[in-house]
């Protein structure tokens, strides 16, 4: 299987030379991921929000690529205010309670726009029949 570059037609992703996502053989590597909202062009206030938004847009990255987040192996958290953790942590147990990937919570000093409160990467491997 070759490789496959996956992306949302955003175009900062040619502008800053990334995909949203590459799939290479039974593997998925999806970006960094903000809490955009592509319907309405925005940037949520709430973290909660912000975090829905991050898996729904990783979600439709995966199944493009012919993943599900059932697929997940790792997960990279990254937040700017060690606050707003229990309000991710009940969006990623929506989402991935069931799945569990390996996961890491990262508190930085800031993301690209002060707006961002959460960005995720994920790492996600096709299962075997």
């Amino acid at each position: 299987m070759s490789r496959r570059l996956i992306s949302t037609g955003s175009p900062f992703e040619k502008t800053a030379g990334y995909s949203r996502a590459v799939i290479d053989g039974d593997f998925a590597f999806v970006s960094g991921t903000t809490g955009y909202d592509y319907k309405t062009m925005t940037m949520p206030a709430d973290i909660t929000t912000q975090a829905r938004n991050c898996f729904d847009t990783i979600q439709k990255a995966l199944a493009e690529g012919g993943f599900a987040l059932a697929d997940l192996v790792r997960a990279t958290y990254y937040v700017t205010n060690p606050a707003d953790a229990d309000a991710l942590f009940a969006v990623c147990g929506e989402r991935l309670g069931e799945i569990r990937p390996a996961a890491t919570l990262l508190v930085v000093a800031a993301l690209l726009k002060p707006e961002m409160k959460v960005e995720i990467e994920v790492t996600a491997k096709r299962r075997s029949a």
